[in-house]
């Protein structure tokens, strides 16, 4: 994603720079623009650019914190309390609520956490554009999901117990599969660009833990399909009532916000 884009033809060569505008030695081509203007870069300079991304760029801060950079506690913050795999480009926020001592007292009440393996893409950001919502092309999206969690949430299913999803990506992530193997989890790992939206109805999840998100949003009309599943409006009509209070209310969005849980 380049700004501005017209200037990052194909050929062109960017050097970068450091944070502190020192030069890198690192330098990257354009080799290729897709149909949305996203460049396709080529690096060299180093046998592995990720190894330098922290000098590179700096985290992500959203418009109501008034900071005109990042700072060091920044980089943490941003991180869910269960991170390990590096590849997302944001963080699946929906976690973000989420401390090892909260952890800790959801599993004290009997509740099996389960893990997956989310690397969130650049389209999460993107607002849908098409007159109709059919033809909105997702961004793939890599996931994996483990033996232990499969086992956990087919048996939590079989014996009637209620499987509780944290955000909009893992809940795509459990519906893809659940889609391929008859409505039950299978280890996996791979891509999807599953766009779910109403009507829609759902194989796995049975609550939704999710934050607030920005209109004309992918992620809007998944829980709006959520809300309501099989059925075409009313689930929108439900999710933009709980947003009217949340805006008379004062609640914040984006990825330091409040959150909704949704039965």
């Amino acid at each position: 994603m380049t700004r501005p884009g017209k200037r990052a033809k194909i050929g062109t060569k960017i050097q970068l720079l450091t944070q502190a505008g020192k030069q890198t030695g690192l330098l990257c081509e354009v080799i290729g623009i897709n149909g949305e203007g996203h460049r396709r870069l080529k690096f060299s300079g180093t046998p592995n650019v990720f190894a330098h991304l922290d000098e590179l760029g700096e985290t992500p801060l959203p418009p109501y914190i008034e900071r005109q950079a990042a700072q060091a506690g920044d980089r943490e913050r941003y991180q869910t309390v269960f991170a390990k795999s590096a590849g997302s480009v944001a963080a699946p926020t929906a976690g973000l609520h989420f401390t090892s001592e909260l952890l800790d007292k959801i599993r004290a009440r009997g509740v099996t956490i389960c893990f997956v393996t989310l690397h969130v893409g650049a389209g999460t950001f993107l607002p849908v554009k098409a007159e109709i919502i059919a033809e909105h092309k997702m961004h793939a999206e890599r996931f994996e999901i483990g033996r232990e969690t499969v086992d956990a949430v087919n048996h939590a299913k079989k014996s009637g117990q209620r499987v509780v999803a944290v955000g909009t990506t893992a809940t795509r992530a459990l519906e893809t599969v659940a889609r391929q193997y008859g409505g039950k989890l299978n280890v996996y790992a791979g891509k999807t660009n599953i766009f779910i939206f109403p009507p829609a109805r759902f194989e796995l999840v049975d609550a939704l833990l999710t934050n607030f998100h920005l209109p004309e949003s992918t992620l809007l009309m998944l829980v709006s399909a959520f809300a309501a599943p099989g059925e075409t409006t009313r689930g929108r009509d439900l999710i933009l009532a709980a947003y009217a209070e949340a805006i008379r209310e004062r609640y914040r969005f984006f990825s330091y916000g409040d959150a909704m849980l949704i039965l």
